[in-house]
């Protein structure tokens, strides 16, 4: 009973059929991948045989189906490598993500199904919906992006280079997550002067949790962003700021530096573009885009910048003024600016974050929130029950008609 092959993807679906969160187990995922990828492999197989005609719902039952399958199924894995990440989890996710790579190459480049795929372009095009004849236009381009008209050196060189990239984002993404939870603060209380009471008192709580006195300060977001709001030490808001900026990189230890990561997914995405006949990465990246091409873009960004940039050299004026002649800092710097401008709020409005947090705890946040979803898309959100990765997790069904039609 591997929890992993329970669940699917309908939105409809009753609460048993919902991901089993809480049951999943790093053990589960081989298993459950490898036999996903082998009914996937075997649809493929049965796809671009002389069984399935060149037709659009024949050939959508038999595919993906099972490729939709192992997708959502590794979407769980996926999600708790990021929110519950432990070392077990992060080694099971590392074995199956080459698997899924190579598999989604394979599939995205298979002349085979390519050429069924044009089969049904030349059988159906004209007789299908708009909404299908962009799906199937959409999936002729992207066999092409896939490398399903590379031969031979080519083909092989483009699979690898998938394999390699997927490997270094996913050790990008893992850097930047270790950094972030690798580094601490333990300060005296005097140095928080400032900051939000209920910051205080996490801080304090994390540092009884690890065994010191003190307040414990880290990199995460509750407790990153009210430090550069709200506290009154400079050299504080500084070094905050300086850890922040220069997580996975040069200035933190070698193991941890994406640097190198960088460079070479720079180098892997230009040979991708030229096996697939194009000038650069950027060029690529845009066939599938609404901008014609990267001068089109750079041309948008410039004259978006020209448009803006005054008002934003107004307003960094007037933080530095405020800064200078109210808080007695004459060189502003960039640790400065979240901690000015609250006070540049509070000074000019009258207007505290702090002030107005009473008013929006969570769920009064969640009931305005629903209630305006529900008004603009006539549905209705209910709590329910399901299993989740941590207690602190809520479920929800958006309900239409007395019909489920998502949860989330």
């Amino acid at each position: 009973m591997n929890p992993l092959l329970q669940a699917t993807n309908t939105p409809s679906a009753t609460q048993s059929t919902l991901p089993d969160f809480a049951a999943v187990q790093p053990a589960h995922v081989t298993p459950a991948i490898d036999q996903l990828l082998a009914e996937a492999g075997a649809a493929l197989e049965k796809a671009v045989g002389p069984g399935v005609p060149p037709d659009y719902d024949t050939l959508s039952l038999v595919l993906d189906v099972a490729v939709e399958r192992l997708n959502t199924t590794w979407g769980v894995v996926d999600h708790l490598q990021s929110v519950v990440d432990t070392p077990e989890l992060r080694a099971a996710h590392a074995e199956n993500l080459p698997k899924l790579i190579d598999f989604g190459t394979r599939l995205s480049s298979d002349e085979r199904l390519y050429a069924k795929y044009k089969a049904v372009s030349l059988a159906q095009g004209d007789q299908l919906t708009p909404a299908r004849r962009k799906a199937l236009a959409d999936a002729l381009r992207d066999f092409v992006l896939g490398g399903a008209e590379l031969e031979g050196a080519d083909k092989a060189r483009y699979a690898a280079i998938q394999d390699r990239a997927g490997a270094l984002e996913q050790q990008f993404g893992d850097h930047v997550m270790d950094a972030t939870d690798a580094w601490s603060l333990t300060v005296t209380g005097d140095r928080l002067a400032g900051v939000p009471a209920d910051v205080r008192e996490t801080a304090r709580e994390a540092a009884r949790a690890a065994g010191q006195d003190g307040f414990k300060l880290t990199l995460r977001s509750p407790c990153y962003l009210p430090l550069m709001s709200h506290a009154e030490d400079r050299n504080l808001r500084e070094t905050l700021y300086r850890a922040y900026n220069t997580r996975a990189s040069d200035y933190g230890p070698a193991e941890l530096d994406n640097g190198p990561l960088m460079q070479e997914l720079l180098n892997l995405r230009q040979e991708e573009a030229r096996l697939l006949g194009y000038a650069s990465y950027a060029n690529l990246s845009l066939v599938a885009k609404m901008a014609r091409d990267p001068a089109h873009v750079m041309a948008f960004v410039r004259d978006l910048a020209t448009r803006a940039r005054p008002f934003a050299d107004r307003e960094l004026a007037e933080l530095r003024a405020f800064a200078a002649e109210q808080l007695n800092l004459p060189d502003l710097q960039a640790w400065d600016r979240g901690f000015v401008a609250e006070r540049l709020k509070q000074s000019r409005f009258a207007f505290s974050s702090e002030d107005v947090k009473q008013y929006f705890t969570l769920p009064r946040v969640l009931q305005g929130l629903f209630s305006l979803v529900e008004t603009l898309f006539g549905v209705a959100v209910r709590e329910e029950a399901a299993p989740v990765w941590h207690d602190s997790v809520r479920f929800y069904r958006l309900w239409r008609g007395g019909e489920a039609v998502a949860g989330f």
